[in-house]
């Protein structure tokens, strides 16, 4: 079995917690107890800002990588 990287382990988590925004959007759309408009707005909010995040997360990690891999070992230039 090959190992997860954090970006895989980060798209995972994203799909569990969409899956469960979807979910609690439907749940509080069908019982309609009160506040669930307020919930409802945020987990609309939430679907759209989650991907969003875990792009922003995989880019940053990606270019920190990149950072190691070019940044030479401050022992090799002394």
């Amino acid at each position: 079995m090959q190992k997860k990287t954090p970006k895989q382990i980060a798209a995972l988590l994203c799909a569990a917690l969409l899956i469960l925004l979807y979910l609690v959007t439907l749940l509080s759309a069908i019982i309609g107890f009160p506040g669930w408009q307020r919930l409802f707005g945020a987990c609309l909010i939430a679907t759209v800002a989650l991907p969003i995040l875990l792009w922003i997360y995989i880019r940053i990690y990606a270019r920190i990588q990149e950072q190691k891999k070019e940044k030479p070992d401050s022992a090799d230039e002394s």
